[in-house]
């Protein structure tokens, strides 16, 4: 298996722009592995792609006019051969009332190009989901969060991203809360997580040696 990386992995911003669609992307460049540095970009791109595809089907179902789309991205880590980013996509179809934001995030191993899902993160039969339900339940509580519906647990594969020492799991928009409260996000320190979690996956990798 290739030694992780220790510097900041080179990304550059790329576009899609057509008519009524602005969308950009990141792309990752000069790792070593060619092998990673494709599977991540064709991930990427995927994901892009799939975002506009969800709008356009969805906004043409509400019919009105024509559907315009901005779509960006956010990078969340980029540190210790691990690269958590989220990408977002908004589009509004007149005349309606506001327009709807679609997030997702991935979460790589630069020396793989492999994306983890949540519970790829940690070692199997550890009780993760609990440790984190019972964060997340705290949370609602103090910021007196707006439920549309009882709070139930995370999914098995919630969305999330890293950033720094923090696990944070998210909701789409109406998921789990109303429209105007935007995306319920909910940082899970990583060191109360740090028994159960993979040492070599991308969580255990910004554990390492602190």
């Amino acid at each position: 298996m290739a030694a992780p990386m220790r510097f900041p992995i080179p990304v550059q911003t790329g576009s899609y722009i057509v008519p009524s669609i602005e969308a950009y992307y990141p792309i990752v460049y000069g790792l070593p592995s060619q092998a990673a540095q494709e599977r991540m970009n064709a991930a990427i791109r995927a994901q892009a792609g799939a975002m506009i595809e969800e709008q356009r089907t969805s906004q043409a179902a509400a019919g009105g006019g024509v559907t315009t789309m901005t779509g960006l991205y956010e990078i969340k880590s980029n540190e210790r051969g691990v690269l958590s980013l989220t990408q977002s996509n908004y589009a509004y179809t007149p005349p309606a009332a506001h327009g709807m934001t679609l997030l997702r995030s991935l979460t790589f191993d630069a020396a793989t190009g492999k994306s983890y899902a949540l519970s790829e993160l940690f070692r199997n039969g550890t009780p993760y989901r609990a440790v984190i339900d019972a964060d997340v339940r705290r949370q609602i509580e103090e910021r007196d969060v707006p439920l549309l519906a009882d709070f139930d647990g995370i999914d098995a594969d919630q969305p999330y991203y890293i950033a720094d020492k923090a696990l944070v799991v998210y909701y789409q928009l109406y998921e789990l809360a109303p429209y105007v409260y935007g995306f319920p996000m909910f940082p899970v320190s990583a060191y109360a997580l740090q028994e159960y979690v993979v040492e070599a996956g991308p969580l255990g990798r910004m554990l390492a040696g602190v």
